[in-house]
């Protein structure tokens, strides 16, 4: 049989016909196989693991099929129980594949200590400007007679006096004692001392 006589056969046809079923068939076979090994068209919703033990978390999103990846500690937040999650990306809610990984970060166990810094003599704003800086916080403020106003002569902590290089917790409360910038002898103490000028003025007469 002739090439051309077999081209235009219904065998050949027939042959042809199977040949792209097969094709076909093998093609939704393996589009399905694709869809099922990449879950294609199945998400998953992110759940809110705010101030949630990184242990409760590893459970829970992997009950979900997602994994945790712990990224770093951040400083103490009080509003978040220690070493609790406070951040997390994706973020709650969202929308993720099976086997997808949720980064989170996690709270201090508390709050930092810090070494204080020598305050007295300085100005009020230098020190309140040193406090801030460190992550203390201005507490108390007690005025107290004396010619230098607004300068730092005493400070102290839950009524206890705190010196340059003791150590402290940030976010603590520290108290000032400040000169009111005004004379340490009243107007009495004055009069008192002007009748006793005179006194000896007079007593230089005689």
């Amino acid at each position: 049989m002739s090439l051309r006589k077999f081209l235009t056969s219904f065998a050949f046809f027939k042959n042809l016909f199977f040949a792209l079923v097969i094709v076909v068939v093998f093609l939704v076979a393996f589009v399905k196989f694709l869809d099922f090994s990449t879950n294609h068209g199945e998400e998953i919703t992110v759940a809110n693991l705010s101030k949630m033990k990184l242990e409760v978390a590893e459970e829970k999103l992997d009950e979900e099929g997602l994994e945790v990846f712990l990224l770093d500690t951040v400083e103490f937040r009080p509003e978040f129980p220690p070493y609790t999650i406070v951040e997390q990306d994706p973020i709650a809610g969202s929308k993720v594949k099976d086997g997808r990984k949720i980064y989170v970060k996690l709270n201090a166990g508390g709050y930092a200590m810090i070494t204080f810094p020598d305050l007295k003599n300085k100005t009020f704003r230098q020190a309140t400007n040193a406090l801030r800086a460190l992550g203390l916080v201005e507490g108390e403020l007690k005025y107290v007679p004396d010619l230098a106003k607004d300068i730092v002569l005493e400070v102290s902590y839950n009524g206890k006096p705190v010196k340059a290089g003791d150590k402290l917790m940030k976010n603590s409360k520290i108290d000032f004692v400040l000169g009111d910038g005004k004379d340490m002898f009243n107007d009495a103490d004055l009069d008192s001392l002007n009748v006793e000028e005179q006194n000896i003025e007079i007593d230089t007469t005689k």
